[in-house]
């Protein structure tokens, strides 16, 4: 993060950034309480509202946090952190684990093991060369299209192993009822098929049933 750039003029005409709703977005500006050289909070700030953020709150990465994520439902969170602290990344990475949001993070930091270290954490974007008013929103775009695009993998990722265990559900009620009937793959599948449309299941629910009562 450069210091000497001084902070740009907080009175711009850019249009208030928006997601891709349309709606205009929060931005929770975070800073490190543990630096002993923090990094311009102010001149990170002044980049936000030039590129068109008018909705931006600062806080410490402290115990509040947690409630303050709570209370203002941010859009996105940006780490203001000269040293990148293990701490630090990981309170707030921790504060947003039940609802994910990006995290973009400034830093003079540019060791490799802290960078994979935040990367594995949760952070979204690792910025170390410096915040200019020019460029971000084009680094906040990038930061906002990466989280949507690993959240989306996340949820097929889920479904995929959602079906998988339903899948072994119903292999199991198979094997059940094709060892207690004496009938084939086919006709047990067929009865359990039978069995969730006559009482109004999915067929995972069915075979559950079966394996709950035979198994």
């Amino acid at each position: 993060m450069t210091r000497r750039h001084p902070p740009p003029s907080p009175t711009s005409n850019a249009a208030p950034a928006t997601s891709t709703g349309g709606r205009v977005l929060r931005i929770l500006l975070v800073r490190d309480p543990l630096d002993a050289n923090p990094l311009n909070v102010e001149t990170i700030r002044g980049g936000l509202v030039s590129a068109g953020f008018a909705e931006i709150q600062i806080v410490d990465a402290d115990l509040r946090l947690p409630d303050v994520i709570t209370a203002t439902q941010p859009d996105m969170l940006i780490i203001a952190s000269e040293s990148a602290a293990r701490d630090t990344i990981e309170h707030v990475c921790v504060s947003t684990q039940h609802a994910p949001r990006p995290i973009v993070l400034f830093t003079d930091n540019d060791d490799s093991q802290r960078i994979k270290a935040a990367l594995t954490a949760g952070i979204t974007a690792y910025i170390v060369d410096g915040l200019r008013a020019e460029r971000v929103k084009t680094v906040l775009d990038v930061a906002y299209a990466r989280f949507e695009l690993d959240q989306q993998l996340r949820a097929e990722l889920d479904a995929t192993k959602l079906k998988l265990a339903e899948r072994k559900v119903v292999e199991r009620a198979k094997g059940l009822l094709m060892q207690a009937r004496g009938i084939t793959e086919d006709e047990a599948y067929k009865r359990l098929r039978s069995m969730a449309m006559e009482r109004g299941l999915k067929l995972v629910d069915a075979a559950q049933r079966v394996i709950d009562v035979m198994g």
